[in-house]
């Protein structure tokens, strides 16, 4: 099936049902409560690598004063808490449904429309009848879960973590210290990830009743009122003052007093957070021998951290696997990274530059 250029349209769905990661504090007698996002003035130290004074000047008469005066969000643990709960709910869609639109551009024929739906479900086919690439797939998946790298820099500040995974009503796994499986490497594999695993790898082949839910129990070593992280909200426009919003998932209680701290709703990590964090186990791309580190599954290898495309437009991205995904063997490096690409979807439409 040769394919000189990509479709003029050509998407996929996403092949995971992310929900929110929900935030609760945990108490003594093991009853659970929202976690709010409050939002509170507070009074700090510019703390700028801008700062200049004029000669013969000083801190408050110079170009910028000393205080920082600001309204921002914060969420904290209720002061007689004595851990941090994050739970989100999985499910894997079938990847027989992951291609969502196949259209032509004005320089596409019918024919090539039709080969490049063939070759994904090809490609598709080949996923579901082989064995140790999907399940490769599945196990990475199952770690990151386990491992808790999903909770970012809760997990970065934990003292330890406590996992729970359920499938309906059957607790599938259950990890004392979630700490202790690695985040940068993959294999060697316990039974319990093998288990989550399994799960993840029926709902790729079709089984609807495939679903998980994920709990984390947070703990950091001291108690009372501490700073907990969930995602943050990115705006424009900010009015003057304002440092930081949070991300809350209900709305705030009506009738709050203006002048004393306010509640914006319960804090959650964003879906969007939460995938991102379980596709990172890209150690497939060309110079991980030498970075040691996973990136998130990107087509062209985007990494935020590194602010960098491991993968660019190399013959490594899945813009150009995507042309000859009918040859790939899902067991191989390139087969696996393509796999991964189909369940985080996305638009692969053709360069109309590449046309003719």
């Amino acid at each position: 099936m040769a394919i000189k250029k990509l479709p003029g349209v050509l998407s996929f769905q996403r092949g995971t049902i992310v929900s929110d990661g929900a935030f609760y504090n945990v108490f003594a007698d093991d009853r659970r409560s929202p976690l709010p996002v409050i939002r509170h003035g507070i009074r700090g130290t510019q703390n700028v690598n801008t700062f200049i004074v004029s000669e013969g000047s000083t801190a408050q008469t110079g170009e910028r004063k000393v205080s920082n005066v600001q309204i921002t969000d914060s969420a904290k643990l209720h002061p007689d808490a004595l851990a941090l709960e994050v739970r989100f709910d999985l499910r894997f869609l079938d990847l027989a449904g992951a291609l969502f639109a196949c259209a032509p551009s004005k320089q596409d024929s019918a024919e090539a429309i039709r080969t490049m739906r063939e070759a994904v479900q090809t490609f598709v086919d080949k996923v579901k009848n082989a064995d140790a690439g999907p399940l490769e797939v599945a196990c990475r998946y199952a770690r990151n879960v386990l491992n808790g790298r999903w909770l970012w820099r809760n997990r970065t500040v934990a003292a330890s973590i406590k996992m729970r995974v359920s499938s309906g009503e059957s607790l599938i796994a259950e990890i004392s210290d979630a700490l202790q499986i690695p985040l940068n490497d993959f294999g060697n594999y316990s039974d319990q990830e093998q288990q989550v695993a399994k799960i993840i790898l029926d709902g790729l082949r079709g089984d609807r009743s495939s679903r998980l839910s994920v709990s984390a129990e947070v703990r950091f070593g001291v108690t009372g009122a501490l700073e907990v992280f969930p995602s943050q909200n990115y705006i424009e426009g900010k009015s003057k003052g304002f440092a930081r919003p949070l991300y809350a998932i209900s709305a705030p209680p009506e009738d709050q007093d203006p002048h004393s701290v306010r509640e914006m709703g319960q804090a959650a990590l964003r879906d969007q957070k939460i995938a991102n964090a379980l596709r990172t186990f890209d150690t497939w791309y060309p110079t991980y021998p030498q970075r040691g580190l996973p990136i998130a599954i990107e087509p062209n290898g985007a990494s935020l951290d590194a602010q960098e495309f491991f993968r660019g437009t190399s013959e490594s991205s899945a813009f150009a696997l995507m042309l000859r995904i009918a040859e790939l063997d899902p067991d191989t490096e390139a087969g696996m990274f393509m796999l991964g690409c189909l369940i985080r979807g996305g638009v692969y439409t053709g360069d109309k530059k590449d046309a003719g």
